[in-house]
C-alpha cells in the first residue's frame, strides 16, 4: 500500500471548499507522458502502447486506491505518427490521438478493475497573439538523425529542432487558456462511483472561438503538462503528478556528481533556472508544476518522477516534490545517493 502525503491545513481547506468532507480522498491529477507509453527507441505501434499501458495500469490503480485520480496524457509520438500517415490539421489529429490513447488506457485500466471515462477535450488558445505561433517548439513524431530531419524539413516544409542527441519535428505550442469541457469533467467527479476521468489528452484539441460562439480548430499541439496544470487548478486538485520516462529534477544530470532534488520550492527552482538545460523535456514540466503550485496556493503540491516509481513518488521516496514550503529555509532538499 502506498504511503500518501499527510494532508496539510491547506489541503483540508481546499477539500472543504469543493464540498468534500475531510475523510474523503484527496484529488490528484496524474499526467502520463506520451513517451512513458512509448519508451525511446520503441517502434510506434498499438501493440507496444498496449503493453506499456498494461504495465502502467496497476501503478495507477494503486494511486487511485487512496486518492481520487484524474488522468491526462501526452501524445507527441502518436500525433506525429498520425501526421506522417495522412494529411490532416493538427487539431483533428489531436482529437484522433485522444481517442486512440484514451481507449488504450481505458482498456488497460479495465483489466485491473478500474472504471474510466475518456472525455474528448477542447482547449481555447489565442491564435492571433500567442508568440508560440511564430516560434514552434512542441516536439511531435519520431526521432531522426540530423541528415534525415533536415531532409524532411526541406521536402515537407517542417520546422525541426534538436531533441537530445536526435532531431524531431516541432509545431506551435500555444498557452492553454480555458478547458471547454471542464464542467463535464467536474460532473463526472461529482457523480462519484470511483470512475477515473481521462481528460485533456495531448493537451486537448486547440480551438479558437469565433463570433456566435462557434469553435474552430487551430493548427497546433498544446503542451500536456501546462494543460494538466490548468486542469488541476480548474478542478481544485490537491496534487499534480507528472510521470515521465526519467526521474525527478536533477542538478548536473548525467554527471558523476549529479544530484536529484527530493523537495524544491517554486522560488528555488525559479532562482536557479532549474530545467533550463533540458528545454525539450524537463523545462516545461518544471514550469507547469510551478504554475499549479503558485496559482493554487495553500497546501497544493506537485511532483515529477518516473512512471515506474509512481508509488514511491507519493511516499516521497522517489522523484521531486514541489510545494511552497518545500526544502525548508534553503528551498531544496537533495536525495541521498543509493547505496551501491
Amino acid at each position: 500500500m502506498i504511503r500518501s502525503f499527510r494532508p496539510s491545513a491547506g489541503v483540508l481547506a481546499r477539500s472543504t471548499r469543493r464540498g468534500l468532507s475531510t475523510d474523503k480522498k484527496s484529488r490528484i491529477v496524474v499526467a502520463l507522458g506520451g513517451n512513458a507509453l512509448l519508451r525511446r527507441g520503441q517502434k510506434l505501434n498499438i501493440e507496444n502502447q498496449q503493453v506499456s499501458a498494461q504495465k502502467a495500469a496497476p501503478l495507477l490503480r494503486e494511486i487511485a486506491e487512496e486518492h481520487e485520480v484524474v488522468l491526462t496524457h501526452g501524445n507527441g509520438p502518436q500525433v506525429g505518427q498520425l501526421a506522417l500517415e495522412r494529411s490532416a490539421s493538427f487539431d483533428v489529429l489531436g482529437a484522433e490521438s485522444q481517442g486512440q490513447i484514451g481507449i488504450i488506457l481505458a482498456s488497460a485500466l479495465s483489466g485491473v478493475g478500474v472504471r474510466s471515462a475518456a472525455v474528448l477535450t477542447q482547449v481555447l488558445v489565442d491564435s492571433e497573439n500567442d508568440p508560440a505561433f511564430q516560434d514552434p517548439s512542441k516536439f511531435v513524431g519520431p526521432i531522426y538523425t540530423h541528415q534525415e530531419a533536415h531532409g524532411l524539413a526541406k521536402s515537407l516544409g517542417w520546422t525541426v529542432k534538436p531533441d537530445g542527441e536526435h532531431y524531431r519535428r516541432v509545431v506551435p505550442s500555444p498557452k492553454p487558456l480555458e478547458i471547454v469541457q471542464l464542467s463535464a469533467v467536474k460532473s463526472l467527479l461529482d457523480a462519484g462511483g470511483g470512475t477515473m476521468v481521462i481528460a485533456c489528452g495531448g493537451g486537448g484539441v486547440p480551438v479558437r472561438e469565433l463570433p456566435g460562439g462557434f469553435l474552430e480548430g487551430v493548427e497546433a499541439v498544446i503542451d500536456k503538462d501546462m494543460c494538466g496544470a490548468l486542469l488541476a487548478k480548474g478542478i481544485q486538485a490537491d496534487g499534480y503528478i507528472i510521470l515521465t520516462d526519467g526521474g525527478g529534477i536533477w542538478n548536473d544530470f548525467g554527471k558523476p556528481h549529479g544530484r536529484e532534488m527530493s523537495e524544491a520550492s517554486p522560488k528555488y527552482l525559479l532562482d536557479t533556472n532549474a530545467g533550463s538545460k533540458f528545454p525539450g523535456s524537463m523545462g516545461p514540466k518544471i514550469e507547469a508544476a510551478i504554475k499549479f503550485v503558485a496559482e493554487s496556493g495553500g497546501g497544493a503540491w506537485a511532483a515529477i518522477g518516473d512512471l515506474d516509481d509512481a508509488g514511491k513518488i507519493l511516499s516521497g521516496e522517489a522523484g521531486t516534490r514541489i510545494s511552497l514550503d518545500a526544502g525548508g529555509a534553503e528551498g531544496v532538499k537533495w536525495r541521498e545517493p543509493a547505496a551501491e
